[in-house]
Order: structure tokens, then sequence, then C-alpha cells
């Protein structure tokens, strides 16, 4: 456990009886080197969310499919029927199905190997290859683009699990607002930056001699491409604080991983606290990825606005979002993390029924709105990330960090669920958008509960200044 005076000392895990040494706190200039190294895989695989999720490959993943529908406009995946325009939504819930179980297990892995580097590296890259082979997904090549999300979105949260657990390493208590807040902001600013230039090839890409396809394809495989080069930095500059085992197996270490985690669910019974805001997290957060995973979709479909208008509004979004997360952070230490997070839960109400009544048409609507998105968007996440990791057992970081991550970047569970089925239902996009609030309704009124103190304090943590 971790001391009051912050110093560490002998770690035993609650359930499982083990004994470890927790590393001696870092010094800190090295400290401040891994933070920033820790920033850029913030950098590096936000370009998969802004320019495959939110942006591209929604629209895009719509065209071909309706390219290889019928005359009623359904396609047929494994004998199922399925609108044209509902492929997407059931991607990213088949990818998110997958993710409950793996990225759990992730974590057991991970804690009990000790390899968190090494985990966000294979997946990092497993990750960005398959979206560069997005760039192969075309014609009525649906199936072949769906599959390439559903890994990469896979591979995103797998890599996360281990990105995640590095905060309590690299952060002291009361730095972890801060910290979380600037990963996500430079996150949404690398982001941003590849938006922009994918934005200037599609807009001008008779001038490049390219098709308006061919243009998406190229911004696709781009993602991945940013994504591989820049995880080179914080693989260079984070460290593993155990020693890894050595003389295991794979399969070895993943059957130790799934006996892990099961102590870990009896552990995390023991842990109300822990468990009130864990579930009120995987609510709200769900409502927020699929808000901003669904968003360019929306757009081009119901409100018939352009890509153009839909790239430059998430363009807006990314650097409005470096801002707002910054300022959410200063606010947090003032007022209190949890206070900030639910004033903002409020925000994306408001933002998903404003939604309901924009006109068809209407860029100005979609501009303001994508504005307050941006404010609010990095600071709900970065602060729950912060928040979360100081109600988190040292010794058990990335296992508690996979539950999260199955409603963390661009990993949405039961939302676009819900979005899917009311779009399929009723064949309307508004229904669709406004059947979310109910997210952030009960994910608030979860959260107005949770005794963080008393949650930091089972956890056998440090309090922090505020929370």
């Amino acid at each position: 456990m971790i001391t009051p005076s912050g110093e560490a000392g002998p770690t035993t895990g609650p359930t499982t009886g083990r004994s470890e040494t927790a590393p001696a706190a870092a010094a800190p200039g090295s400290r401040r080197r891994e933070q920033r190294g820790w920033y850029f895989y913030d950098w590096a695989n936000s370009a998969f969310s802004t320019t495959v999720v939110t942006v591209f490959l929604g629209p895009y993943l719509s065209t071909i499919a309706r390219a290889a529908a019928d005359a009623h406009g359904w396609v047929h995946p494994l004998g199922l029927d399925v609108r044209a325009k509902a492929v997407f939504p059931f991607a990213v819930t088949v990818s998110v199905i997958a993710q409950v179980v793996l990225l759990p297990v992730t974590g057991a892995v991970i804690d009990h190997t000790g390899r968190k580097r090494r985990t966000l590296a294979l997946f990092a890259y497993l990750g960005s290859f398959a979206t560069i082979g997005l760039f192969f997904a075309s014609g009525g090549r649906y199936l072949l683009a769906a599959a390439l999300f559903i890994l990469a979105n896979i591979s995103l949260g797998c890599a996360d699990v281990a990105y995640n657990a590095f905060l309590p390493d690299i952060a002291d208590p009361d730095e972890r607002d801060a910290v979380s807040s600037r990963g996500w902001g430079i996150g949404y600013l690398g982001g941003g930056l590849l938006l922009a230039l994918n934005l200037v090839l599609y807009l001008l890409h008779d001038s490049f001699g390219l098709s308006q396809a061919m243009a998406v394809r190229i911004s696709l495989a781009s993602a991945g491409v940013w994504w591989a080069a820049f995880t080179l930095i914080p693989l260079r500059r984070l460290r593993d604080r155990h020693r890894a085992r050595t003389g295991e197996t794979a399969f070895g270490a993943v059957r130790a991983g799934f006996a892990q985690l099961g102590l870990t669910l009896k552990d995390l019974r023991n842990r109300p606290v822990t468990l009130l805001f864990l579930l009120a997290f995987l609510i709200y957060n769900d409502g927020v990825q699929t808000v901003i995973t669904l968003a360019a979709t929306y757009a081009t479909e119901e409100l018939d606005l352009g890509q153009s208008v839909v790239i430059g509004a998430v363009l807006l979004v990314q650097f409005v979002a470096f801002g707002g997360a910054l300022l959410l952070g200063r606010l947090a230490d003032r007022y209190g993390t949890r206070r900030v997070v639910l004033t903002s839960l409020v925000a994306w109400t408001v933002v998903v029924l404003a939604s309901y009544t924009l006109r068809r048409g209407s860029i100005a609507q979609f501009i303001v709105l994508a504005a307050v998105i941006g404010v609010v968007m990095g600071g709900t996440q970065a602060l729950s990330r912060s928040l979360f990791s100081h109600l988190v057992p040292r010794e058990r970081t990335a296992e508690y960090f996979g539950f999260y991550e199955i409603s963390d970047k661009g990993t949405s569970w039961i939302g676009p669920l819900v979005f899917a089925f009311a779009l399929q239902l009723t064949d309307s996009y508004r229904s669709a958008i406004v059947s979310l609030v109910i997210f952030f309704v009960v994910g608030f009124a979860l959260l107005i509960t949770v005794d963080v103190p008393r949650g930091v304090r089972e956890a056998g943590n440090p309090l922090p200044r505020r929370v």
C-alpha cells in the first residue's frame, strides 16, 4: 500500500494473500520524463478515434455497405438481415462485446506478468496495422472493413488497459488530475493535427488526382501509420515497475490471468464504492462514447451536412477539447473532481436533447453544439480516469483498469446497441440519438451517491487534497 506520507511500502493482495514490494517513488525529473512519454501515447492513438471512428469510417462503411445491399437497402452478413446504414453501429457493438471479455483478462495478465510496456506495444501495433489495412476495403467489401475495425478497436482497448495502468506509477495522488488532463488534451491536439491534414486531402482530392473514396481510404490508413509511429516515444520512456516473470509460456500467463481475474471479481465485491463508481462510469461514459462515435453518421445521414462540414466540426472539437480538458482539470483542483464530472454530465444531457432539435442543413447550429461538446468532452474523460485511479489497489491497477476500459476511448458498450436497435425499429436517427439521454441521467444519479474519500481509504491509497 501507499503510506499517508506518500512513500511506497509493502503491499499485500487482499484476496490472493500475495506480497509484493511496491516500487520506490521515482525522482521528480525521472517522473516528468515518463509523464511526457506517457502523454505521447494519447497523441498516437487519438488519430484512430478522430480520423477513423468519429469522422471517416461510419459514413464510408455505410456507403460501401449500400454498394453491396439489395434493392431494399439490406445486407445479409452470416445470413442476418441488417440495414446497410446500421452496419457500422453493429460493428462497434460487436467489438465492444468482445472487449467485455478480453479487457479484464488483459488487465489480469498484465498484473500477473508485470509486462505493461510489452502489452502496450503488442496491442498498439496490432491495432495500428489493422487500421492501415482499411485502405484495402473498397467497392462492396463492407465485411472486410467491419472485421478490420473490430480488430483495431479491440486492440485499442487492450493497449489502453496497459496505458492507463501506468498513471499511478508516474503521478503522485495530487498530480493525477493534471497529468490525466494533459494526456487527454495532448491527445486531442494530435488527433486534431492529423485530421486537419486529412481534411486538406479530402477537400482537395481532385487537385491531388485522387477520387473522394481514395482520399478517404488514405486518411483511414494514415491513422494507423500515425498510431504506429508515435507509439515508439512512450515505449522508449515508460518502464515496468515490477520484475516480469520468466520461464512462463503465453498460454500459462493467460490461464493464470483468468484465475487472477476471478480473484479480482471477488475483491471488487468487497469494495462497494469502487464498484459503484465503475458502474456509474460504464453507464455515463457509454453515452459519451456513443455520441462521439456516431456524431458524423448522424450529421451526414440525418442533418444532410456535407463531409467537409463534419470534418471541420470535429476538427474544431479537437482543439476546443484541448483547452476544455485543461480548464476542467483546473476546476477540479479548485472545486473537486467528482463535482466537476457531475456538472459535465448535466451539460451532456443538454447536448443530446439539443441535437434532436437541430434543423436539417443548419451548419451554424451543428458547429455551436460541437463547440459545447469540445468543452466538456475531454474533462469528463480525463477526470474520470484520474478519479478511478484513486479507488483501485496499487497491486491490481491493470486488472481494475481492464474493467474501466470496457467503456473508455472508442469502446462504447450498450450505447451503440441501443442506438442501432432504435434506428432499426424507427428508421429515425433523431429517435436514436435522443435515446442516449438515459445514459447521462442514470450515470449522474449513481455518481452523486459515490463516497469517494471512503473508496480511497478502502483501496489503501492516500487521500488527495481534493476529490
